[in-house]
């Protein structure tokens, strides 16, 4: 990514953060006018500030990735630079006319070769650069749940009814509680079965039997009775968060066994 685009694209997203919390001190002073609002008011601006933490999160991981890729270019650069002197030196040390190169025709060039030829075709084949090594595979179970949040345009496209009373911050707020349940899940599966105890053992059996169907094979995913969080629950609020958020494409369900499987898919 370029420099500077990624320092704009950083301050933009931090400015927005700014002046969101601006909103949200204004909000609360101007709702303690009315004493009697005051604590469903907080609610809601608890689920926003959750919603921002979770998008600054994101900012800083973008930025740890980005910082870890600087050294690696940094060490491209060097050994370019290193061919490029070795290549320049092989130059130099060249003299005006190879032995038994004879041609002085037209397609002759400067030290008796063909036009065509090059620095890299008398020297022979150009220097390799040490490979970068692979990455470390990522260890099964231990990688990052999806979490793409919606934005207000796609709220608003929803019509009234499904819309209801929900808002934006509720929404990302229970998707961010869906990625930790189906994290959850995945470490569990994971987990070596001697490190198990009896409580998790059944849990962590059927887990991995819903995870081997072809619905679910590779992907996030968590169970209906998972749903016990402050934000996302088995009730009229989060049967509506789910249908907003297969409605916009956030996630498919699945009926396997008795249990009903809520997939998480990405963008």
């Amino acid at each position: 990514m370029d420099a500077k685009a990624a320092a704009s694209s950083l301050e933009s997203l931090m400015s927005s953060f700014t002046a969101r919390i601006s909103d949200l001190q204004e909000l609360v002073i101007a709702r303690n006018m009315n004493p009697g609002k005051v604590t469903p008011d907080l609610s809601n601006i608890d689920a926003a500030v959750k919603a921002m933490e979770f998008q600054v999160q994101a900012i800083k991981n973008r930025i740890r990735e980005e910082k870890a890729v600087i050294p690696k270019a940094k060490k491209l650069v060097e050994l370019s630079l290193s061919q490029q002197r070795k290549l320049q030196h092989m130059l130099a040390l060249l003299p005006p006319r190879l032995p038994g190169a004879t041609g002085t025709g037209s397609n002759a060039g400067e030290y008796g070769m063909p036009k065509e030829k090059s620095v890299i075709d008398i020297v022979g084949k150009p220097l390799k650069l040490e490979e970068e090594p692979p990455p470390p595979k990522e260890k099964r179970g231990r990688g990052q749940a999806p979490r793409w949040y919606i934005t207000n345009d796609e709220l608003d496209s929803l019509s009234s009814y499904m819309r209801g009373r929900l808002t934006l911050d509720k929404v990302n707020s229970a998707i961010n509680e869906m990625a930790v349940y189906a994290e959850a899940n995945m470490q569990l599966v994971a987990a070596p079965r001697k490190k198990l105890s009896e409580d998790t053992l059944e849990k962590a059996l059927e887990l991995r039997d819903i995870g081997m169907s072809e619905a679910v094979k590779g992907k996030h995913f968590f169970l209906e009775t998972d749903m016990k969080g402050a934000g996302l629950k088995l009730d009229n609020t989060g049967k509506a968060i789910l249908t907003v958020l297969r409605h916009l494409g956030r996630i498919q369900e699945a009926r396997i066994g008795h249990n009903r499987v809520i997939i998480l898919t990405k963008p």
